[in-house]
Protein backbone atom coordinates (compact mmCIF):
# COMPACT_ATOMS: atom_id res chain seq x y z
CA UNK A 1 0.00 0.00 0.00
CA UNK A 2 1.33 3.28 -0.82
CA UNK A 3 2.16 5.71 1.82
CA UNK A 4 -0.64 8.39 2.58
CA UNK A 5 0.51 11.89 1.44
CA UNK A 6 -0.37 14.88 3.23
CA UNK A 7 -3.96 15.98 2.20
CA UNK A 8 -5.57 19.52 1.82
CA UNK A 9 -7.84 20.05 4.89
CA UNK A 10 -10.90 21.45 2.79
CA UNK A 11 -14.66 20.71 3.53
CA UNK A 12 -17.01 21.90 0.81
CA UNK A 13 -20.38 22.20 1.25
CA UNK A 14 -23.30 22.85 -1.39
CA UNK A 15 -22.19 25.25 -4.33
CA UNK A 16 -18.30 26.10 -4.20
CA UNK A 17 -16.73 27.77 -7.14
CA UNK A 18 -13.32 26.57 -6.09
CA UNK A 19 -14.28 22.67 -6.05
CA UNK A 20 -12.81 21.55 -9.09
CA UNK A 21 -9.57 23.11 -8.36
CA UNK A 22 -10.16 21.36 -5.20
CA UNK A 23 -10.40 18.32 -5.79
CA UNK A 24 -7.46 18.04 -8.12
CA UNK A 25 -5.25 19.54 -5.50
CA UNK A 26 -6.66 16.59 -3.69
CA UNK A 27 -6.46 13.76 -6.79
CA UNK A 28 -3.07 14.60 -7.56
CA UNK A 29 -1.78 14.53 -3.56
CA UNK A 30 -3.28 11.13 -3.69
CA UNK A 31 -1.59 9.58 -6.81
CA UNK A 32 -0.56 5.93 -6.72
CA UNK A 33 -2.97 4.73 -4.66
CA UNK A 34 -6.26 2.50 -4.73
CA UNK A 35 -9.42 4.16 -3.92
CA UNK A 36 -13.01 2.40 -3.50
CA UNK A 37 -15.51 4.04 -5.85
CA UNK A 38 -18.82 3.37 -3.30
CA UNK A 39 -21.93 3.76 -4.59
CA UNK A 40 -25.32 3.09 -3.30
CA UNK A 41 -26.82 -0.16 -3.03
CA UNK A 42 -28.98 -0.02 -5.71
CA UNK A 43 -27.12 1.96 -8.21
CA UNK A 44 -29.24 4.52 -10.79
CA UNK A 45 -27.92 5.58 -13.54
CA UNK A 46 -26.71 9.01 -11.95
CA UNK A 47 -24.39 7.25 -9.77
CA UNK A 48 -23.52 4.47 -12.70
CA UNK A 49 -22.47 7.18 -15.02
CA UNK A 50 -20.15 9.48 -12.35
CA UNK A 51 -18.79 6.26 -11.11
CA UNK A 52 -17.34 5.66 -14.65
CA UNK A 53 -17.10 9.64 -15.13
CA UNK A 54 -15.30 9.59 -11.92
CA UNK A 55 -12.40 6.27 -12.63
CA UNK A 56 -11.83 8.02 -16.10
CA UNK A 57 -10.62 10.77 -14.25
CA UNK A 58 -8.82 9.02 -11.46
CA UNK A 59 -6.39 7.32 -13.78
CA UNK A 60 -5.55 10.62 -15.27
CA UNK A 61 -4.16 11.30 -11.74
CA UNK A 62 -1.91 7.68 -11.24
CA UNK A 63 -4.96 6.65 -9.14
CA UNK A 64 -6.42 2.94 -9.53
CA UNK A 65 -10.41 2.55 -8.45
CA UNK A 66 -12.73 -0.42 -7.86
CA UNK A 67 -16.54 0.45 -7.80
CA UNK A 68 -18.13 -0.94 -5.12
CA UNK A 69 -21.98 -1.60 -4.51
CA UNK A 70 -23.54 -4.46 -2.20
CA UNK A 71 -27.25 -4.71 -3.79
CA UNK A 72 -28.36 -5.26 -7.32
CA UNK A 73 -27.96 -4.03 -10.91
CA UNK A 74 -31.75 -4.66 -12.17
CA UNK A 75 -33.44 -1.55 -14.05
CA UNK A 76 -33.49 -2.73 -17.71
CA UNK A 77 -32.03 0.82 -18.32
CA UNK A 78 -29.49 0.67 -15.75
CA UNK A 79 -27.84 -3.01 -17.05
CA UNK A 80 -28.02 -1.68 -20.46
CA UNK A 81 -25.73 1.03 -19.06
CA UNK A 82 -23.63 -0.89 -17.45
CA UNK A 83 -23.08 -3.56 -20.55
CA UNK A 84 -22.63 -0.10 -22.96
CA UNK A 85 -20.21 1.83 -20.43
CA UNK A 86 -18.54 -1.59 -20.33
CA UNK A 87 -18.56 -0.80 -16.70
CA UNK A 88 -16.81 -3.43 -14.02
CA UNK A 89 -18.86 -2.78 -10.92
CA UNK A 90 -17.69 -5.02 -8.02
CA UNK A 91 -20.00 -6.84 -5.81
CA UNK A 92 -19.53 -6.20 -1.84
CA UNK A 93 -20.31 -10.06 -0.72
CA UNK A 94 -18.98 -9.61 2.98
CA UNK A 95 -15.47 -8.56 2.55
CA UNK A 96 -13.43 -6.25 0.36
CA UNK A 97 -11.62 -7.01 -2.44
CA UNK A 98 -8.43 -5.04 -1.43
CA UNK A 99 -7.08 -2.78 1.33
CA UNK A 100 -7.92 0.46 -0.19
CA UNK A 101 -5.60 4.00 0.30
CA UNK A 102 -9.32 5.82 0.74
CA UNK A 103 -12.75 5.77 -0.63
CA UNK A 104 -15.04 8.05 -2.83
CA UNK A 105 -18.71 7.94 -1.63
CA UNK A 106 -20.71 9.28 -5.14
CA UNK A 107 -23.86 10.11 -5.41
CA UNK A 108 -24.78 9.11 -1.43
CA UNK A 109 -23.09 9.95 1.77
CA UNK A 110 -22.81 6.40 3.07
CA UNK A 111 -26.39 5.95 4.40
CA UNK A 112 -27.49 4.08 1.04
CA UNK A 113 -24.56 0.97 1.42
CA UNK A 114 -24.75 0.68 4.77
CA UNK A 115 -22.55 -2.66 4.70
CA UNK A 116 -20.01 -1.03 2.85
CA UNK A 117 -19.17 1.85 4.90
CA UNK A 118 -19.02 0.16 8.02
CA UNK A 119 -16.24 -2.31 6.60
CA UNK A 120 -14.61 0.22 5.46
CA UNK A 121 -14.53 2.24 8.76
CA UNK A 122 -13.71 -1.12 10.11
CA UNK A 123 -10.70 -1.68 7.88
CA UNK A 124 -9.52 1.59 8.71
CA UNK A 125 -10.02 3.18 5.51
CA UNK A 126 -10.60 6.82 5.63
CA UNK A 127 -13.57 8.12 3.49
CA UNK A 128 -11.46 10.75 1.58
CA UNK A 129 -14.54 12.35 -1.07
CA UNK A 130 -18.24 12.64 -1.40
CA UNK A 131 -20.18 13.64 -4.08
CA UNK A 132 -23.88 13.59 -4.10
CA UNK A 133 -27.21 16.01 -4.52
CA UNK A 134 -28.96 14.52 -2.15
CA UNK A 135 -29.78 16.08 0.93
CA UNK A 136 -26.50 16.63 3.93
CA UNK A 137 -27.29 13.33 5.78
CA UNK A 138 -23.74 14.03 8.17
CA UNK A 139 -22.95 9.94 8.28
CA UNK A 140 -19.51 11.25 6.91
CA UNK A 141 -16.56 13.37 7.67
CA UNK A 142 -14.48 13.55 4.71
CA UNK A 143 -11.88 15.29 3.35
CA UNK A 144 -13.47 16.89 -0.02
CA UNK A 145 -17.69 17.28 0.47
CA UNK A 146 -19.62 18.07 -2.22
CA UNK A 147 -22.97 18.35 -1.69
CA UNK A 148 -25.47 20.40 -3.77
CA UNK A 149 -28.81 21.67 -4.38
CA UNK A 150 -28.75 20.20 -7.94
CA UNK A 151 -30.64 17.62 -10.27
CA UNK A 152 -28.52 15.44 -10.26
CA UNK A 153 -24.92 13.97 -9.42
CA UNK A 154 -24.09 14.31 -13.47
CA UNK A 155 -24.77 17.73 -12.92
CA UNK A 156 -21.56 18.04 -10.32
CA UNK A 157 -19.47 15.84 -12.52
CA UNK A 158 -19.87 17.72 -15.96
CA UNK A 159 -19.06 21.07 -14.04
CA UNK A 160 -15.30 19.33 -12.96
CA UNK A 161 -15.39 18.50 -16.82
CA UNK A 162 -16.25 22.06 -17.54
CA UNK A 163 -13.57 23.66 -15.23
CA UNK A 164 -10.70 21.32 -16.49
CA UNK A 165 -10.36 18.54 -13.74
CA UNK A 166 -9.35 16.09 -16.67
CA UNK A 167 -8.91 17.65 -20.75
CA UNK A 168 -12.13 16.35 -22.67
CA UNK A 169 -10.93 14.78 -26.08
CA UNK A 170 -13.86 13.96 -28.05
CA UNK A 171 -11.81 11.66 -30.33
CA UNK A 172 -11.39 9.16 -27.25
CA UNK A 173 -14.49 6.58 -26.99
CA UNK A 174 -13.96 6.78 -23.43
CA UNK A 175 -14.59 10.72 -23.70
CA UNK A 176 -17.76 9.89 -25.54
CA UNK A 177 -19.02 7.37 -22.96
CA UNK A 178 -18.36 9.34 -20.11
CA UNK A 179 -20.91 12.32 -21.55
CA UNK A 180 -23.50 9.60 -22.78
CA UNK A 181 -23.77 8.06 -19.68
CA UNK A 182 -23.83 11.34 -17.84
CA UNK A 183 -26.30 13.13 -20.03
CA UNK A 184 -28.25 10.11 -19.17
CA UNK A 185 -27.98 10.12 -15.53
CA UNK A 186 -29.10 13.86 -15.49
CA UNK A 187 -32.23 13.04 -17.88
CA UNK A 188 -33.11 10.58 -15.28
CA UNK A 189 -32.58 12.31 -12.16
CA UNK A 190 -34.28 15.43 -13.07
CA UNK A 191 -37.37 13.42 -14.95
CA UNK A 192 -36.62 14.20 -18.45
CA UNK A 193 -35.32 17.77 -17.13
CA UNK A 194 -38.48 18.47 -15.58
CA UNK A 195 -37.12 19.36 -11.95
CA UNK A 196 -33.61 20.50 -13.58
CA UNK A 197 -32.53 23.72 -12.44
CA UNK A 198 -30.17 26.52 -13.98
CA UNK A 199 -26.90 24.55 -13.23
CA UNK A 200 -28.36 21.14 -14.79
CA UNK A 201 -29.35 22.69 -18.08
CA UNK A 202 -25.91 24.18 -18.14
CA UNK A 203 -24.72 20.81 -17.62
CA UNK A 204 -26.63 19.22 -19.99
CA UNK A 205 -25.40 22.20 -22.77
CA UNK A 206 -21.83 21.06 -22.11
CA UNK A 207 -22.43 17.66 -22.47
CA UNK A 208 -24.31 17.94 -25.75
CA UNK A 209 -20.96 18.76 -27.62
CA UNK A 210 -19.66 14.64 -26.91
CA UNK A 211 -22.51 12.66 -26.17
CA UNK A 212 -23.38 9.82 -28.57
CA UNK A 213 -27.14 10.34 -29.36
CA UNK A 214 -27.71 6.89 -30.78
CA UNK A 215 -26.32 5.44 -28.05
CA UNK A 216 -28.27 7.50 -25.45
CA UNK A 217 -31.05 6.51 -27.18
CA UNK A 218 -30.57 2.99 -26.99
CA UNK A 219 -29.73 3.05 -23.26
CA UNK A 220 -33.01 5.27 -22.69
CA UNK A 221 -35.87 2.72 -24.73
CA UNK A 222 -35.33 -0.36 -22.64
CA UNK A 223 -38.93 -2.24 -22.25
CA UNK A 224 -40.42 -2.96 -18.90
CA UNK A 225 -39.72 -6.77 -18.20
CA UNK A 226 -43.23 -8.81 -17.22
CA UNK A 227 -42.17 -9.06 -13.39
CA UNK A 228 -41.71 -5.16 -13.55
CA UNK A 229 -45.46 -5.32 -15.10
CA UNK A 230 -47.03 -7.85 -12.02
CA UNK A 231 -45.26 -5.61 -9.42
CA UNK A 232 -46.87 -2.13 -11.34
CA UNK A 233 -50.00 -4.45 -11.69
CA UNK A 234 -50.03 -5.25 -8.45
CA UNK A 235 -49.08 -1.58 -6.54
CA UNK A 236 -52.69 -0.79 -8.57
CA UNK A 237 -54.79 -3.41 -7.11
CA UNK A 238 -53.33 -2.75 -3.72
CA UNK A 239 -53.35 1.19 -3.33
CA UNK A 240 -54.98 3.68 -1.31
CA UNK A 241 -55.84 6.87 -1.99
CA UNK A 242 -55.31 9.32 0.80
CA UNK A 243 -55.18 13.25 0.46
CA UNK A 244 -54.19 12.78 -2.93
CA UNK A 245 -51.29 10.67 -1.83
CA UNK A 246 -51.46 7.04 -3.44
CA UNK A 247 -49.94 4.08 -1.24
CA UNK A 248 -48.83 0.49 -2.05
CA UNK A 249 -47.87 -2.23 -0.77
CA UNK A 250 -46.32 -4.98 -3.60
CA UNK A 251 -46.11 -8.02 -1.60
CA UNK A 252 -42.87 -9.66 -1.21
CA UNK A 253 -40.74 -9.80 -4.40
CA UNK A 254 -37.24 -10.68 -5.51
CA UNK A 255 -33.89 -9.21 -4.82
CA UNK A 256 -34.10 -9.28 -9.47
CA UNK A 257 -36.97 -7.16 -9.18
CA UNK A 258 -36.06 -4.61 -6.89
CA UNK A 259 -36.26 -1.80 -9.41
CA UNK A 260 -39.62 -2.53 -10.13
CA UNK A 261 -40.65 -1.15 -7.04
CA UNK A 262 -39.44 3.10 -7.98
CA UNK A 263 -41.19 1.94 -11.54
CA UNK A 264 -44.15 1.36 -9.71
CA UNK A 265 -44.41 4.34 -7.76
CA UNK A 266 -43.53 6.50 -11.08
CA UNK A 267 -46.67 4.50 -12.38
CA UNK A 268 -49.33 5.70 -9.73
CA UNK A 269 -47.83 9.20 -9.68
CA UNK A 270 -49.24 9.48 -13.49
CA UNK A 271 -52.75 9.13 -11.89
CA UNK A 272 -54.46 12.32 -12.17
CA UNK A 273 -55.70 13.12 -8.72
CA UNK A 274 -52.84 11.73 -7.47
CA UNK A 275 -49.91 14.33 -6.01
CA UNK A 276 -47.35 11.71 -3.90
CA UNK A 277 -47.17 8.12 -4.69
CA UNK A 278 -45.46 5.62 -1.85
CA UNK A 279 -44.67 2.21 -3.16
CA UNK A 280 -43.02 -0.99 -0.80
CA UNK A 281 -42.38 -4.15 -0.83
CA UNK A 282 -40.40 -7.21 1.45
CA UNK A 283 -37.50 -7.95 -1.31
CA UNK A 284 -35.82 -11.63 -0.66
CA UNK A 285 -32.12 -11.10 -1.12
CA UNK A 286 -30.19 -14.19 -2.10
CA UNK A 287 -29.11 -15.03 1.48
CA UNK A 288 -32.61 -14.86 2.39
CA UNK A 289 -32.20 -11.52 4.62
CA UNK A 290 -35.41 -9.60 3.79
CA UNK A 291 -35.76 -6.17 3.52
CA UNK A 292 -38.81 -4.06 3.67
CA UNK A 293 -37.35 -1.30 0.84
CA UNK A 294 -39.70 1.69 -0.80
CA UNK A 295 -40.05 4.36 -2.70
CA UNK A 296 -41.73 7.72 -3.22
CA UNK A 297 -42.20 10.17 -5.57
CA UNK A 298 -44.05 13.65 -5.71
CA UNK A 299 -44.78 16.42 -7.91
CA UNK A 300 -46.05 18.81 -5.12
CA UNK A 301 -43.48 21.55 -4.52
CA UNK A 302 -44.38 21.69 -0.62
CA UNK A 303 -43.10 18.25 0.34
CA UNK A 304 -39.82 17.61 1.05
CA UNK A 305 -39.64 13.85 0.67
CA UNK A 306 -36.28 13.57 2.50
CA UNK A 307 -37.84 15.58 5.09
CA UNK A 308 -41.01 12.80 5.02
CA UNK A 309 -39.56 9.71 5.02
CA UNK A 310 -36.93 10.60 7.98
CA UNK A 311 -39.94 12.10 10.21
CA UNK A 312 -42.34 9.41 9.14
CA UNK A 313 -39.97 6.09 9.56
CA UNK A 314 -37.18 7.86 12.07
CA UNK A 315 -34.25 6.34 12.51
CA UNK A 316 -32.35 2.67 13.60
CA UNK A 317 -30.86 1.36 16.95
CA UNK A 318 -27.59 3.13 16.03
CA UNK A 319 -28.93 6.71 15.08
CA UNK A 320 -29.14 6.47 11.78
CA UNK A 321 -31.92 7.54 9.36
CA UNK A 322 -34.13 4.13 7.42
CA UNK A 323 -33.95 6.43 4.49
CA UNK A 324 -34.15 10.19 2.65
CA UNK A 325 -34.42 11.67 -0.93
CA UNK A 326 -33.84 14.88 -2.90
CA UNK A 327 -36.25 17.13 -4.41
CA UNK A 328 -39.29 14.71 -5.77
CA UNK A 329 -37.86 11.48 -4.94
CA UNK A 330 -36.79 9.19 -1.92
CA UNK A 331 -36.51 6.07 -0.60
CA UNK A 332 -36.70 3.56 2.20
CA UNK A 333 -35.05 0.41 3.88
CA UNK A 334 -36.23 -1.16 6.95
CA UNK A 335 -34.55 -4.80 7.86
CA UNK A 336 -36.77 -7.49 8.08
CA UNK A 337 -33.97 -8.85 10.62
CA UNK A 338 -35.50 -11.35 12.88
CA UNK A 339 -39.03 -12.53 11.26
CA UNK A 340 -36.77 -13.10 7.89
CA UNK A 341 -37.26 -16.72 5.99
CA UNK A 342 -39.69 -19.23 6.52
CA UNK A 343 -42.04 -19.89 3.07
CA UNK A 344 -44.75 -21.12 4.97
CA UNK A 345 -47.66 -19.57 3.23
CA UNK A 346 -49.87 -18.80 6.21
CA UNK A 347 -46.20 -16.98 8.16
CA UNK A 348 -45.49 -15.14 4.95
CA UNK A 349 -49.17 -13.85 4.92
CA UNK A 350 -49.25 -12.85 8.45
CA UNK A 351 -45.67 -11.36 8.56
CA UNK A 352 -46.99 -9.26 5.30
CA UNK A 353 -49.79 -7.76 6.77
CA UNK A 354 -48.33 -6.73 9.88
CA UNK A 355 -45.32 -4.65 7.79
CA UNK A 356 -48.12 -3.08 5.44
CA UNK A 357 -50.26 -2.43 8.43
CA UNK A 358 -47.26 -0.92 10.13
CA UNK A 359 -46.09 1.10 7.18
CA UNK A 360 -49.36 2.44 5.79
CA UNK A 361 -49.92 3.46 9.86
CA UNK A 362 -46.58 5.82 9.46
CA UNK A 363 -47.49 7.50 6.36
CA UNK A 364 -50.63 7.95 7.29
CA UNK A 365 -49.54 9.52 10.97
CA UNK A 366 -47.16 11.49 8.83
CA UNK A 367 -49.92 13.26 6.37
CA UNK A 368 -52.47 13.32 9.55
CA UNK A 369 -55.00 10.91 8.99
CA UNK A 370 -55.31 8.02 11.69
CA UNK A 371 -55.95 4.33 10.89
CA UNK A 372 -58.59 4.30 12.24
CA UNK A 373 -60.05 7.01 10.21
CA UNK A 374 -58.67 5.91 7.17
CA UNK A 375 -60.42 2.30 8.02
CA UNK A 376 -63.54 3.94 8.87
CA UNK A 377 -63.66 6.27 5.78
CA UNK A 378 -62.93 3.17 3.52
CA UNK A 379 -65.72 0.87 5.28
CA UNK A 380 -68.08 3.75 4.35
CA UNK A 381 -67.37 3.83 0.42
CA UNK A 382 -67.32 -0.31 0.43
CA UNK A 383 -63.58 -0.47 -0.12
CA UNK A 384 -61.37 -3.10 1.43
Amino acid sequence: MMEKQETPNVKLLLEDNHSASTLKQILTAHSGNYHAIVLQDFPDPDAISCAYTHQLISAEYGIETDILYAGRVSHEQNIALVRLLDLELVKYQGELPRQYDAAVFIDNQGTTCEAITTALEKAGVTPLIVIDHHEPQDRLQPTFLDVRAVGATATIYAGYLTEGVIEMNPAKKEFTIAATGLMHGLITDTNNFIHAGKADFQAAAYLSQFVDAPMLDQIMNQSHTKQVMEVIHKALGNRILVENFSIAGAGYLRAEDRDAIPQAADFLLTEGIVHTAIVYGIVIHNDQVEKLEGSMRTSKLTINPDEFIKEAFGKNTAGHYYGGGKVSAGGFEIPVGFLSGNHADDYRDLKWRVFDSQVKRKILAKIGVTAEAESERRARNGQR
